[in-house]
């Protein structure tokens, strides 16, 4: 009975082209989810060393002295008040008398404010309370040639002098400190000036027998070279860059330190933000102001705020005063948050996609805690990241690729439609007559019988009528050659069996005595007819063959392989292998047959003058026979072909008795021995070995 056709056999094509169509389509988005899960996932990656590196950078910022000096000075919740106030420094005190010092801790941490092009002020106190109640007051200004006052003259005006006023808690200091250069000095005209500022109180100004302030210090220092040396230049009006540096006692701070009330011993003031400051730098003469603080605008230097550059939109940084114990004591100095991103409203889509992404420890909030060291107290940083600005910014490389896989779910399309509308539908005419052809074959058995003649043509679906026509006729003319060759083969296998097989019984009664060699090879030739004989071909022939497994002495058996092969015209023969016996599960004549094969083939392109080598090797399981000659060796692209029935490496080897079947029949035989044969090549030459298993003991 003719098996049923199933339903959907003519629609097969069809449904294979539409569902690879579907399966490229369904690749091609898994593609682009794939490489936005592995970019979400590098993302992510680089935003957790960013935020490590931002969490450093800003604890190396605030460990600077410049650092310290905006956590030790937080912003005033309130508006700033205009002038100059003085700043808690990160260091005990300044050594005001020692210009190199003074510009090195001013410069380190950012205590001067610039005013104007060519002038900076610094106003500060020392953190450490026993260093008494000075204000530090440093400044850099570009003047001409200084001008000294001389000492015990009334007139202060005459010289180049620093006004000074400090206003505190209702109550205000003022100082006027004349230029006073040292009595020892270098000569020349560029050498570099060095004197006092001796400190009078501003409303002694003029007066006689008018006594400096004893606890009042300061030096000023100006430059030998002028700031923009050209040839011919005055040494006397060229600008020169003048630094000072002053220390003022103010009689309210040292009486909070050390005055009897010792609760009122605090450092540093409370006040320290409404404390004001002004620095008026005179030039020789009634009213010429060089600089005066009160006028100019300063500049504002570092702060905590100007942290918020570093920080990446989400990102948040928040500053607590720790305790003795680590816990947080006070409120917060200060909270800064990143920049927000603006995202665009058609990347909402892609963003929620994104987010859906799974990723490794994505969902653990980041956040990292400095703590900063400080002469007065200890501040903990806190950072903490916003992993929603990796799918932000992830959106936008997502928006472009939109584009490219849209392109290329669109080219999909467009060729899936092609072949739908221009080949499936001619290819759908062609499958309905080449099924009518497999009916007609299968019922009839007639391959000739088809007609395609009017599916013939130039076209696609006449290329596929004329191919099918073509292939029906080779398959017809090849089993009609097949038929013929396999009865003349049979034929010939008959007359060839009946007219061999009555010699062999004759030379079997003239030669089957105990112990004639001869006899052995009358019976294999015997065995090898009744192998062939009836059969259609050679290979099916050794195929079907079935052996007399028996157990057989391997040793014994070997040495007389090794002592009878000159008699096959087979020389130079030499066994090695140990005097027990190693018992075998074999076929004897067909084992022998095996090992003539290999013989023959080793005395084929073993080099002249050179033996062949019989190695012996057993174990309890199975024993190894290596059959060895010094020659060329197998192609490596060949060496795996070697067994197969027909294959030989001499041409026209059928016209010379060479059939190429030696190595076949070998694998067959060890194989229904339960054996096996594998051929490998040596440095010398090739070697064959042959794996059977044990007998019984």
């Amino acid at each position: 009975m003719t098996p049923r056709r199933p339903w959907f056999a003519p629609y097969r094509l069809r449904i294979l082209l539409r569902a690879a169509f579907l399966l490229l389509a369904l690749a091609t988005l898994g593609l682009a989810v794939s490489v936005l899960q592995q970019e979400k996932q590098l993302s992510y990656a680089s935003y957790q060393a960013s935020f490590r590196k931002t969490g450093e950078q800003i604890s190396a910022t605030l460990r600077h002295p410049a650092g310290q000096l905006a956590l030790l000075n937080p912003p005033s919740p309130g508006a700033a008040a205009p002038g100059l106030r003085p700043l808690l420094l990160p260091f005990p005190a300044l050594d005001f008398d020692d210009q190199q010092k003074v510009q090195q801790a001013v410069a380190m941490s950012g205590c001067m404010r610039q005013f104007g092009p060519s002038a900076s002020l610094c106003a500060a106190i020392g953190n450490n309370p026993w260093a008494g109640g000075f204000i530090y007051v440093a400044g850099s200004v570009d003047l001409a040639r200084l001008v000294s006052h001389r000492s015990g003259d009334e007139v202060l005006n005459q010289s180049h002098r620093v006004r000074i006023k400090v206003s505190l808690r209702g109550r205000t200091y003022q100082w006027i400190a004349p230029f006073e250069e040292e009595a020892r000095k270098p000569a020349g005209p560029y050498a570099p000036l060095r004197g006092r500022l001796t400190g009078f109180n501003a409303a002694d100004e003029g007066r006689k027998n008018t006594r400096p302030v004893k606890d009042f210090r300061g030096w000023m220092w100006q430059n030998a070279q002028c700031n923009e040396p050209t040839a011919g230049a005055n040494p006397d009006t060229c600008p020169r860059n003048a630094f000072f540096s002053v220390r003022l006692p103010v009689s309210v701070l040292q009486e909070d330190l050390f005055g009897d009330d010792s609760a009122r011993r605090v450092w540093p003031p409370a006040d320290l933000d409404q404390i004001r400051v002004g620095v008026v730098l005179l030039a020789p003469g009634e009213g010429a102001v060089v600089l005066d603080s009160d006028q100019a605008s300063a500049a504002s230097g570092f702060s905590l705020a100007d942290l918020a550059p570093m920080l990446l939109p989400g990102e948040t940084l928040r500053i607590d005063k720790a305790g003795a114990t680590g816990a947080v004591t006070t409120p917060a100095l200060i909270k800064l948050a990143g920049a927000s991103g603006t995202e665009d409203a058609s990347q909402h889509v892609l963003t929620a996609l994104i987010r859906r992404l799974p990723v490794d420890t994505y969902d653990t909030p980041l956040a990292a805690t400095h703590r900063i060291a400080t002469p007065l107290g200890s501040y903990d940083v806190v950072l903490a990241g916003d992993v929603r600005s990796v799918s932000q910014s992830l959106g936008v490389v997502a928006s472009r690729m939109a584009w490219f896989v849209g392109a290329m779910l669109l080219a999909l399309m467009l060729a899936w439609l092609v072949i739908e509308i221009g080949i499936i539908s001619r290819i759908k005419e062609l499958i309905d007559r080449a099924d009518s052809v497999a009916r007609t074959v299968k019922e009839r058995g007639d391959a000739s019988q088809p007609d395609l003649s009017d599916l013939r043509g130039e076209d696609e679906l006449g290329v596929l009528a004329t191919c099918l026509h073509d292939l029906l006729r080779r398959v017809r003319e090849d089993v009609e050659r097949e038929a013929i060759r396999a009865e003349q083969e049979r034929d010939m296998w008959h007359a060839v069996g009946h007219e061999i097989m009555s010699p062999l019984q004759s030379l079997i009664a003239l030669h089957g005595t105990d112990g004639n060699q001869s006899a052995r090879y009358v019976l294999r030739m015997q065995q090898a007819i009744r192998v062939l004989y009836g059969r259609a071909s050679p290979s099916e022939a050794f195929q079907s063959t079935v052996l007399q497994v028996t157990e057989v002495d391997l040793t014994v058996f070997l040495r007389n392989v090794a002592a009878n092969a000159p008699c096959a015209g087979i020389t130079d023969v030499v066994f090695h292998g140990a005097p027990q016996a190693v018992l075998v599960r074999a076929d004897e004549y067909s084992l022998e047959d095996v090992v003539t094969h290999v013989l023959v083939n080793a005395q084929r392109y073993r080099l002249p003058g050179t033996s062949i080598d019989i190695t012996l090797d057993a174990s309890e399981t199975s024993a190894g026979v290596t059959i060895a000659n010094r020659g060329p060796t197998i192609a490596a692209d060949v060496i795996g072909t070697i067994f197969e029935y027909g294959v030989s490496d001499q041409e026209e080897a059928g016209a010379h008795g060479n059939r190429g079947q030696g190595l076949f029949v070998a694998r067959t035989y060890m194989a229904k021995m339960g054996g096996t044969i594998v051929a490998k090549n040596l440095d010398d030459g090739v070697a064959f070995v042959l794996t059977l298993q044990r007998g019984a003991a």
